[in-house]
């Protein structure tokens, strides 16, 4: 293999295992001691007469799936060949010398080759969400995935149903991103006064928002560190952030048998359910957590508690 293939099958190498064990990262120096095997994906060859690397990546990503056969369902079928494959292929996508246009092109040769088959377009459609959609993946990267999406919607091959979930999701992923104003939504409090997020008044000019469930263990969680943490206490008495905390499940008679498991400094409320129902959030993953602005511009989106907090300290 030349020093390129070298690189990719290293990077793949290292992001494969620790996606298939999804959280389980191993010391670099560890995984650098076990054995690395050929790739068994067909890649393209590259030109001898392309000798700088980004001539070569550039040749490599455009042509990437001109090789692999996705009418062969037994290829297809081939984990350590289809899967491994397109772990190289998004690997390389999000580095971060990959230019938007390239990525754009060798998306669109991507989706273009396999939604020609449906055996293929289903599979390969259910991995890319896995790896790009799904909180879990260490690649999960929503702006990459909708690039990805774009790219398959234009594709002609997909029935009725497939572009139904394409389009949903699109809409999904373009919503509530960084700099925009976050989506509205009515709620009630705890003392059964009707708001709107665009409506109500934020203290400090930062305005986190928690999305739980109280039947959640992980929003159980969250919740009790975030009412124990004693900066963001005293950054909410100092009215310097004020903290949303709106229950999505749409029973009434568990939000208030739980409501004193947040703290009282909070603004707490309940949606109906309307959120959920009305995808106006991609609420993948519970808790979620919003930074906002005072204008209700999104700061930062779907983020950790440590993340939103060590902007909020830096800041």
């Amino acid at each position: 293999m030349n020093k390129l293939f070298r690189s990719i099958a290293l990077i793949s190498f290292l992001v494969f295992f620790s996606i298939k064990n999804y959280g389980a990262f191993f010391p670099i120096s560890a995984l650098l001691q076990m054995p690395i095997s050929e790739p068994s994906f067909p890649f393209p060859e590259i030109p001898v007469a392309l000798q700088t690397p980004d001539a070569r990546k550039d040749f490599l990503l455009r042509h990437y799936w001109s090789r692999f056969d996705f009418m062969n369902e037994k290829l297809i079928e081939d984990k350590a060949i289809s899967e491994q494959g397109l772990v190289n292929f998004l690997a390389l996508l999000l580095d971060d010398s990959t230019s938007e246009d390239l990525k754009k092109e060798a998306l669109h040769q991507y989706t273009l080759q396999m939604s020609q088959s449906s055996f293929a377009r289903k599979y390969f459609m259910d991995l890319t969400s896995k790896y790009l959609y799904d909180v879990n993946s260490p690649i999960h990267n929503e702006p990459l995935y909708a690039h990805y999406l774009r790219e398959l919607l234009a594709c002609e091959t997909l029935d009725i149903a497939e572009r139904r979930r394409c389009e949903f999701f699109l809409k999904l992923v373009e919503r509530n991103n960084p700099g925009y104003i976050a989506t509205n939504f009515r709620f009630i409090t705890s003392d059964n006064r009707q708001k709107t997020l665009l409506n109500m008044s934020v203290k400090g000019n930062h305005l986190l928002i928690i999305f739980y469930d109280p039947e959640c263990e992980q929003c159980c969680d969250m919740l009790s560190i975030m009412k124990q943490d004693d900066w963001l206490s005293s950054q909410v008495a100092s009215g310097r952030i004020t903290v949303l905390a709106i229950y999505t499940e749409g029973d009434e008679r568990v939000w208030r048998a739980n409501l004193s498991d947040i703290s009282s400094a909070w603004i707490i409320g309940y949606d109906y359910g309307r959120i959920k129902e009305q995808a106006l959030y991609d609420l993948k993953a519970m808790p979620s957590l919003y930074l906002l602005d005072g204008h209700k511009r999104i700061i930062l989106k779907d983020a950790s508690y440590e993340e939103i907090k060590t902007y909020l300290i830096s800041e």
